[in-house]
């Protein structure tokens, strides 16, 4: 049976008389497929399936969201939790398989639960070079009574070698100040006056507590349930990507890393094997050429939670801003 939504519901579901048109842009892939055939294209297909057929030293950015290790429904797809062991051995294939692909400048990024976390980074230290560890916070999910309630999970910051790129000016967190410091001249102290308040550019640490899970509200909720943020997403795609690199996921799910990347002019390969999570990959592929936006990142910032006014008083300016650059251009060619 469908679900009733409430007239407000933004969720993106994908209606029947879509899904051929919408699977007509995916594709499988055969030996030897070069990266102009695989770029920017979402493959339906098992990732071992796959894998061995992506070229060679071809991704700048990896960002992988595979099922942790825990009972879940994907789709038609049941994944089972199973011991420690067997969850490593499956994940040493999935990273070996993904090697072959990265170069070696490569960045990889790896999501987990706090059990699973434990079980992979015996792997990803032995396969590469392990960074940090990035705890956000997942203000979802429901309370424990006899436990403390679970609401953060981790991304491993891992390199294929000690040469790599990492942007920190990029995903900087534009944060009120509450207690604005001033210089003996009366000036601001490492923050900036503007008519909308006080505000300093902080450096990214590795605990993030400004990210919102997508919501039934939010026009990039999917039924997805595992889906990440986009603005969790832009954060490691601006930090270790450059305009026109190519970023693999390989458990692509509904197409959150496939968005952003193409919001932010990068190339993407995405695999899924689901089919209705493909669906909902390209139709949201196919509203972002409309629509570049991404909550809680404007005007190349990363703003805290709950400034939703200030990020559109900025947007609001700086697109009058471009409007009369745009009417002066006109005089000027006049």
């Amino acid at each position: 049976m469908e679900k009733v939504r409430a007239p407000r519901n933004r969720t993106l579901v994908v209606a029947d008389d879509e899904k051929m048109d919408l699977m007509g842009e995916t594709i499988a892939l055969n030996a030897g497929a070069e990266l102009d055939e695989v770029m920017d294209r979402v493959i339906f297909q098992d990732l071992l399936d796959c894998v061995r057929h992506l070229p060679e030293n071809s991704i700048d950015l990896a960002i992988l969201d595979p099922p942790y290790n825990l009972d879940k429904m994907f789709g038609q797809t049941k994944f089972k939790s199973s011991s420690a062991s067997s969850y490593a051995l499956l994940f040493q294939e999935w990273v070996s398989g993904l090697k072959r692909c990265l170069k070696p400048t490569a960045t990889i990024y790896v999501c987990a639960d706090w059990k699973t976390s434990s079980i992979i980074y015996p792997v990803l230290e032995k396969n590469l070079k392990v960074r940090n560890r990035i705890t956000w916070e997942r203000e979802k999910g429901r309370g424990a009574n006899a436990n403390w309630k679970n609401c953060s999970e981790d991304i491993w910051f891992c390199t294929m070698s000690d040469e790599y790129f990492f942007d920190v000016e990029s995903v900087k967190l534009k944060k009120r100040v509450i207690a604005p410091y001033k210089d003996n001249d009366g000036s601001p102290k490492d923050w900036s006056q503007t008519e909308d308040g006080n505000f300093r550019l902080t450096h990214p640490s590795n605990l993030w507590t400004d990210i919102s899970i997508p919501f039934w509200s939010m026009p990039e909720n999917t039924d997805h349930p595992t889906q990440k943020p986009e603005k969790l997403i832009a954060k490691l795609i601006l930090a270790s990507s450059k305009v026109g690199d190519v970023i693999l996921d390989p458990f692509l799910g509904s197409g959150t890393t496939a968005v952003v990347a193409n919001k932010l002019n990068r190339h993407f390969v995405g695999i899924e094997r689901e089919e209705y999570y493909c669906q909902l990959a390209v139709k949201r592929l196919r509203q972002a050429r409309d629509d570049n936006s991404i909550q809680g990142y404007t005007e190349g910032f990363f703003w805290e939670r709950n400034s939703l006014a200030q990020q559109q008083q900025a947007g609001v300016k700086s697109r009058k801003s471009l409007r009369l650059a745009e009417i002066g251009n006109l005089f000027d060619e006049n």
